[in-house]
């Protein structure tokens, strides 16, 4: 049975590869994509994705993928610290959702180290760069196969 899952990405990470690649790394939105396409393609995963600079956007992809998907993984980007709406629209489906970030976001900014998500989340991964969203797909993966 071919599983889906939702890659969605939040406000400013259509900018990869040329934001603050010293944080970020050069790796472009669309690189992370194939990467995990290509990891899907080996498990019988079919990746659908979504980004979003508008917050309303994202919370209507996460009330969609109650019907479109077995799983999201979901960078809300700079929202991950203050969007109550989002944590609350990953609350009112029954769709398992891992937190993803490029960065360590514990090793930033003191306001960076607070997510109103995660309590929602099945998991978290974070610092790992373009690998974070590669990790995430295999931890959220074998989630879905217990």
């Amino acid at each position: 049975m071919t599983r889906r899952i939702l890659v969605l990405n939040g406000p400013n990470l259509n900018l990869l590869g040329t934001r603050e690649v010293d944080v970020y790394g050069s790796a472009t939105l669309d690189d992370i994509l194939v990467s995990i396409r290509s990891a899907a393609a080996e498990h019988d995963v079919e990746i659908y994705d979504l980004q979003s600079n508008a917050e309303g956007a994202l919370i209507d992809a996460l009330q969609e993928a109650r019907s479109r998907a077995d799983g999201v993984i979901f960078n809300p980007g700079a929202y991950t610290h203050y969007s109550v709406a989002l944590r609350d629209a990953i609350a009112s489906i029954d769709v398992p959702v891992v937190e993803t970030h490029l960065s360590n976001v514990h090793a930033r900014e003191e306001f960076r180290h607070t997510s109103v998500v995660t309590a929602v989340c099945v998991g978290v991964v974070a610092g790992f760069g373009p690998d974070s969203y590669l990790l995430a797909f295999d931890a959220l993966r074998r989630h879905l196969d217990c």
